[in-house]
């Protein structure tokens, strides 16, 4: 089948896309990945990459206005996707979730299409706190209560961002109310997971779609120190400065630190430690902590690979999946950046095997998830 994957550039949502499309050509079918002009020299066998149009900014365009950002911009790429999909006509449309034009052309189309989440399912929930709150959902009546009240404070923004929706899609010719996808694929391990009552029935949990965006492999500093993995987040909401802190909070302890990072490092760094492009999966096979900014995407490599982390949260998601995964076991958390509180995190972590268990655990749970191929195969002959 020809499928049509739409996403933006940011990495969080580029890679995960250029995963399932490598999976995809892997199987047979026939994946275009539309997306950033960072990505489009990528050499991926059977994966054609092409530019997704209208990601920039119009004039007049306020992107502090996260509404608008996310509606008017999506119905606006819609439109501007729209002759390059009627060319393709494919099987299929996979559209991520904060780049919704994509699923917006396929219905203006008549092509079924399915949203890729890359994190743990984000939708409003009636068994929950808000997602964002990082509040584990309450227990007993008190607990249903403090929940309940607080999905009523939010209930305000949520019917606001469905009118904002509903205006986009009248403004491209679609009806105001939106059906949403034929599916969803959930791309995350079920660790990160919290149970709700009311999951829908059409979200897959399909395990966290990972990919490894250079082959260079970072060799570690010498030695036989504990090796200490850094990510800072690649996010704009990400916290800045985690390497230069790690580095300061590990000077004189005998540690090693090998910092990923896909621009490269800026600045000199001690003989123990190493920056630069690298294989975060093969770093990953010899660190004994991570120390990263919750998002999904490192997160859930770390894990995967069963590697406990020291998660320092920025904005956006990251403050939630960074107490999911403390509530799980496998990480603390340090938020504000703090080099003595980094080093008694990573001391903790090192000194007390529940950690390392609690990740191996989450690491397990990988095997409970479908494939996501099947799940677009099943849709798109559905």
């Amino acid at each position: 089948m020809r499928v049509a994957v739409v996403a933006g550039p940011d990495a969080g949502h580029a890679i995960p896309a250029i995963e399932l499309c490598r999976r995809l050509a892997e199987a047979g079918d026939d994946p275009i990945l539309f997306t950033g002009e960072r990505w489009l020299g990528t050499d991926l066998p059977g994966v054609t990459f092409a530019l997704l149009k209208g990601l920039d900014p119009r004039p007049g365009d306020d992107d502090a206005d996260a509404g608008a950002k996310l509606h008017a911009r999506a119905a606006h790429i819609a439109t501007e996707i729209l002759p390059d999909l009627s060319a393709l006509l494919p099987d299929l449309v996979v559209s991520d979730v904060i780049t919704a034009g994509g699923g917006m052309a396929a219905e203006r189309l008549g092509i079924p299409w399915i949203e890729l989440s890359p994190h743990p399912l984000y939708l409003p929930s009636r068994g929950l706190p808000p997602i964002g709150s990082g509040l584990a959902p309450g227990r007993g009546i008190r607990g249903r209560v403090r929940d309940a009240l607080l999905r009523r404070m939010t209930a305000r923004s949520v019917r606001q961002g469905e009118r904002e929706r509903g205006a986009a899609r009248m403004g491209i010719g679609l009806p105001e109310k939106d059906p949403g996808p034929a599916a969803r694929l959930i791309a995350t391990l079920p660790a990160l997971e919290v149970p709700r009552p009311d999951w829908p029935a059409n979200a897959h949990l399909v395990g966290p779609l990972l990919w490894e965006p250079t082959e260079t492999v970072l060799a570690p500093p010498p030695g036989t120190g504990p090796l200490v993995m850094v990510a800072p987040s690649t996010a704009t909401i990400g916290v800045v400065g985690m390497l230069d802190a790690v580095c300061t909070a590990l000077d004189g302890t005998g540690m090693r630190v090998a910092a990923t990072m896909l621009d490269g490092a800026d600045g000199e760094l001690p003989d123990w430690a190493v920056a630069g492009r690298g294989r975060q999966d093969l770093l990953l096979g010899q660190a004994d902590v991570v120390v990263c900014g919750g998002g999904h995407g490192m997160l859930a490599k770390a894990l995967s690979a069963g590697v406990p982390a020291v998660i320092v949260p920025g904005g956006g998601d990251q403050w939630e999946l960074a107490n999911r995964a403390a509530r799980q076991g496998s990480a603390l958390v340090v938020r504000p950046l703090d080099p003595v509180a980094v080093l008694t995190a990573v001391e903790t972590i090192l000194s007390e095997k529940r950690f390392a268990a609690a990740a191996r655990s989450a690491a397990a749970t990988a095997s409970r998830v479908e494939d996501p191929v099947q799940v677009c195969r099943t849709v798109a002959t559905a």
